[in-house]
């Protein structure tokens, strides 16, 4: 192995991650989680039976705007219950921090029992951090007998980057954050030109890992299908009685299953989803069409293992422009990611990657993310349906031209732009999103 082929699995190992519910509530979670641990190590006499819901105790959690956003409106696993209070208290109830995104791993009724009973008695306070991040949770737990612990979560959703007791720090993860950023590749030190490279001549005993992605997401999109999860747009797609309107071949049959594994994600279903660049929406919707194709045609695993590395990698290499969070929907990169997994499994080259790229970018841009919901699965089968359209049209030889709007003949440039609207163009878009939401 390379060292650039060892910095490449190590972004994908970083960016690819398992992770139970959505990522906006659950870094809430796991915030609370570790401010609880700390009252418990640093002050044990406060923390007597029940002392989650003594009189004195409380839980004031500081959110940035696109947290409150993505965690309004998204069902908490198991609970039937949506919005940031409950998964604060779930946190505190049962959360472990070192299960990081999946921190709610140990949920029984008991928890959500206690943890229901935590927002009933209005122990949970949710208010909007003063702060420019994207990302950013700081949850605070008290007691009565005047103890303070803390902890914060800066810029990816388990990276908890300081903690304190009674105003005391005593961690800070700042600068170690800092270092290892500039020690470690992140999506815009790649090419889409070396990511192909990368999917081809890897050793799959290196990148075999990546089939996990297809367990965890094929399982939700399974447990979407039998169950009644949301809006049920994945399992009206399937159902027979539709096949007149949606038919029966490879396009429906992915707009399905991933729309099904979002039905069951966004509802709050207890599995969890194989996450990309810390979205769990994300990860599904830029795995589930290559599985799909593979399931459909027969593909070996080292083939797609391949393509769910190409499809992984170019979502991370766009998303790398524009940020954890932003006004645009990630369905937009994660179905962009998939388009060049299917052109591979296609026996498509790297001009091929690129013309889809191109497609997609020229296609459903400026998609708004208007909060985490179960509403995301009909723009996830929106994505998909863009996404097989752009690989079709590209192994034909069609792509969007430079002279088109975004569209730059440098594919790097044209990556770039999109991440210029996400990240800046879309920002008073942003605002306008959350006041509405605020609001209602």
């Amino acid at each position: 192995m390379t060292p650039v082929e060892a910095d490449i699995i190590s972004l994908l190992k970083k960016e690819v991650k398992p992770a139970l519910g959505c990522t906006e509530p659950i870094a809430v979670a796991l915030s609370t989680a570790k401010a609880v641990e700390i009252m418990e190590e640093k002050c044990p006499g406060c923390c007597t039976a029940g002392w989650r819901l003594a009189a004195d105790f409380s839980i004031r959690v500081e959110v940035s705007g696109n947290i409150l956003k993505n965690g309004m409106g998204v069902g908490i696993p198991g609970t039937g219950m949506i919005g940031l209070y409950i998964a604060a208290a779930l946190g505190a109830v049962c959360g472990k921090s070192e299960y990081a995104l999946e921190v709610l791993h140990d949920l029984e009724p008991g928890a959500i029992a206690r943890a229901k009973e935590l927002v009933e008695r209005k122990k949970i306070s949710i208010n909007i951090a003063d702060t420019t991040r994207k990302l950013y949770v700081k949850a605070y737990v008290s007691t009565g007998d005047g103890h303070e612990s803390s902890a914060l979560i800066e810029d990816d959703h388990d990276n908890i980057v300081e903690t304190c007791f009674d105003g005391s720090i005593l961690h800070s993860g700042h600068a170690q954050a800092k270092d290892e950023e500039s020690a470690g590749m992140t999506g815009r030190d790649i090419t889409v030109k070396e990511i192909f490279s990368f999917t081809e001549n890897a050793a799959y005993e290196d990148i075999r890992f990546i089939l996990e992605s297809r367990d965890l997401n094929l399982a939700l999109a399974q447990e979407g299908l039998q169950g009644d999860y949301g809006l049920k747009v994945g399992k009206t797609i399937h159902a027979a009685r539709n096949r007149e309107v949606f038919g029966s071949d490879f396009m429906s049959y992915a707009m399905s299953l991933t729309a099904a594994a979002s039905d069951a994600r966004m509802a709050g279903c207890t599995l969890p989803a194989m996450s990309n660049s810390g979205s769990g929406n994300q990860g599904i919707t830029v795995t589930m069409p290559v599985i799909a194709y593979a399931i459909k045609y027969g593909t070996d695993e080292e083939t797609l293992a391949r393509a769910l590395v190409l499809s992984h990698l170019v979502a991370i290499h766009i998303k790398g422009y524009l940020g954890r969070l932003s006004a645009l929907c990630g369905c937009v990169i994660a179905s962009t990611g998939a388009s060049c997994g299917i052109v591979y499994l296609r026996g498509g080259n790297c001009g091929h990657v690129c013309a889809a790229i191109k497609n997609m970018i020229g296609n459903i841009t400026g998609m708004v993310c208007d909060g985490a919901k179960v509403g995301c699965a009909m723009k996830v089968a929106s994505g998909v349906s863009s996404a097989i359209q752009s690989a079709v049209l590209a192994l034909e030889g069609t792509c969007i031209s430079e002279h088109d709007g975004i569209i730059e003949k440098d594919i790097e440039k044209t990556i770039r732009n999109l991440g210029q609207i996400g990240s800046e163009g879309m920002q008073n878009t942003d605002n306008m999103i959350l006041d509405i939401m605020v609001c209602k």
